[in-house]
């Protein structure tokens, strides 16, 4: 596949879709589409506040949407009720287009019951699996820590973080299913990746709506610890 056949946009809530939701504007989480032009196809990642709008924006720039990725199970992500109020997600997208939602297998209890989505439309993965839309291979990585299954996606040389890495700062460790040994290790497993790999986060938490993988470990304070240790004493709670 060549790069340029590769579809990827970056939308945020609360300005280029949902613009009149308070909430959505208020969580700034990024949806993001990913596919192949030279077939047409793509996904969404995380599709939630005004799914029937963000499937309008990929149906105008001449995509079809073959399925959902989520990155982990809180409703700002895929719906549902969060702070009294209910967000639209994955299951009005599903009366929509039936399309597969693909998910981590430690997180497919935790959608259904967010979601109340049934469970014959979740597609379990394990860590590495790749999903494929048209010639465009995503790689699915499973970052425990925010969530028992929280996965990035790896794609063109980008990585989509969700709520486990954001450009400053990482995901909460304090919530029903977070865990901070295992967010030591997933940061340590993202940081692995190479230099040029350009993150985007879940959620704009800084200036900038994405950046550079060598620049974030050095401006980013979750990398600056050298022991899980001492990461703990910093960050855990």
């Amino acid at each position: 596949m060549h790069n340029d056949d590769l579809y990827f946009r970056q939308m945020l809530s609360g300005r280029d879709f949902a613009s009149h939701d308070d909430m959505a504007r208020q969580m700034v989480n990024f949806v993001y589409a990913i596919g192949d032009r030279s077939t047409g196809e793509c996904v969404l990642v995380d599709p939630a506040y005004d799914v029937n709008s963000l499937v309008d924006v990929v149906e105008h720039d001449g995509m079809r949407l073959t399925g959902v990725l989520a990155t982990h199970y809180h409703p700002d992500h895929v719906g549902g009720s969060m702070m009294g109020m209910r967000i639209d997600g994955i299951a009005s997208l599903l009366e929509r287009c039936s399309v597969p939602i693909h998910v981590q297998t430690a997180e497919v209890e935790w959608i259904t019951k967010v979601t109340g989505v049934d469970r014959s439309h979740l597609i379990a993965h394990d860590p590495g699996d790749v999903v494929k839309v048209g010639d465009v291979e995503i790689t699915l990585v499973h970052t425990p820590g925010h969530t028992p299954g929280s996965q990035c996606f790896l794609v063109g040389g980008c990585l989509v973080s969700g709520d486990t890495l954001f450009l400053d700062g990482c995901g909460r460790t304090d919530l029903p299913g977070s865990n901070p040994d295992d967010m030591y290790d997933s940061l340590q497993t993202l940081a692995a990746l190479p230099d040029e790999t350009v993150v985007y986060p879940g959620h704009m938490y800084s200036h900038a709506p994405h950046g550079v993988l060598v620049d974030v470990r050095r401006s980013n304070a979750i990398f600056k610890p050298k022991s899980k240790e001492a990461w703990l004493g910093w960050f855990a709670g």
